[in-house]
């Protein structure tokens, strides 16, 4: 009988890293069924729901992030941070991994650090074309740090990166639901053209805001819109939506719960440049208008944009443009069949399949490993 290998999984704070993990535990799980796996999150973020309702077990830190604006509020960032350290190393000695994963996120810091310490084997996924402060450091001891991008040896050993590209919502690759079908789930017309707006899980407020000082121009445009806002813009754009009137060639929610059916019926994405929506844009052959967030570290979404745009596989808008340029380029690339096909077409060639799969065999891998020694 296979051994039961025992998996620690860290990090969240947004959609864009705990997607990811949950792909990973699902390709885990599939190859491993007798795998335990247990989720190390950050309290009061949004993994400590989202991974319960995957099916996962997670046990919150009291991590938070830094200010960089304010260096005098760190103090008790830094305190936060060290009782954090001291709980993960007690989650490590209880749960007793033969591996531990971080995806990113304010905990992957904390627990990896401390699995390191213990002697555990650890793996990066860094799901970014530019590395975060927190993975640079971490890399000196993993042991295998898995990548989406090309030319990350600038930030890690060149013998530990294994080109894997990022794990995606398997329910986004395996859904059989057609246009049309995914149209009428959101009251539209199959014969009318479909632009689906993401800010992202919590929302962006630059894109949310330029939709809604555009709404009367959205009205008249004679094209369809599915507008996610994210739960913190929600109750605001549904203000402004009431002050024009009834859209109704405008769908508003706050969170897509079948992103499957909402990329079913788009002929065209506007998106922030997460680095998880820009690998399902790749897998599916979506045509994306990046809006880029200033307000990341390292600004790694620009760049994260440019790998696409510099290969004409998406269309770039800056974010302090947005407002004036946005729904002018998206009506007028909507429109334009050529351009939509281009963009599918290059996009498509950048896609990395079976990520998640890959990954979890490297995870199984190292624990074994562990296990031998």
């Amino acid at each position: 009988m296979e051994k039961e290998i025992r998996v620690i999984i860290s990090g969240g704070g947004t959609g864009g890293h705990i997607f990811p993990a949950v792909s990973i535990a699902n390709a885990i799980k599939e190859q491993h069924p007798r795998a335990k796996i247990l989720f190390v999150g950050a309290e009061g973020r949004m993994e400590m729901q989202r991974v319960p309702d995957a099916g996962y077990e997670i046990i919150g830190l009291p991590v938070a992030g830094f200010d960089r604006k304010n260096l005098l509020r760190n103090f008790s960032v830094l305190v936060k941070l060290l009782k954090s350290q001291w709980k993960a190393r007690n989650i490590i000695k209880s749960f007793k991994p033969d591996v531990a994963v971080g995806v990113g996120g304010y905990a992957s810091g904390p627990t990896l650090k401390m699995a390191g310490m213990m002697g555990v084997p650890t793996l990066i996924q860094e799901q970014n074309s530019y590395a975060g402060v927190t993975n640079k450091l971490l890399a000196k001891k993993a042991d295998k740090i898995c990548v989406a991008y090309d030319g990350m040896e600038k930030f890690f050993p060149i013998d530990k990166i294994i080109m894997t590209g990022n794990p995606v919502r398997q329910a986004l690759l395996n859904h059989t639901v057609t246009r049309e079908e995914a149209l009428k789930s959101f009251y539209f017309q199959s014969e009318k053209k479909t632009i689906l707006i993401l800010g992202g899980s919590l929302g962006a407020r630059t894109i949310n805001q330029c939709i809604m000082g555009h709404l009367e121009e959205i009205q008249v445009s004679g094209i369809q819109f599915i507008w996610q806002t994210g739960k913190i813009y929600f109750e605001q754009a549904q203000k402004a939506v009431e002050n024009i009137g009834k859209i109704e060639n405008l769908y508003t929610t706050d969170f897509i719960k079948d992103m499957a059916s909402a990329y079913a019926a788009a002929d065209l994405v506007i998106s922030r440049a997460g680095a998880g929506s820009i690998s399902e844009f790749c897998l599916l052959g979506k045509p994306v208008i990046l809006v880029p967030s200033p307000n990341v570290a390292e600004d790694h979404q620009t760049k994260n944009a440019m790998a696409l745009v510099n290969k004409s596989a998406a269309i770039y808008v800056k974010d302090a443009d947005a407002n004036k340029e946005l729904i002018t380029k998206a009506l007028s690339t909507i429109n334009e069949e050529k351009s939509l096909s281009e963009l599918s077409k290059n996009i498509s060639k950048l896609a990395l399949p079976d990520s998640a799969n890959i990954i979890a065999s490297e995870v199984y891998q190292l624990a074994i490993k562990a296990v031998k020694r």
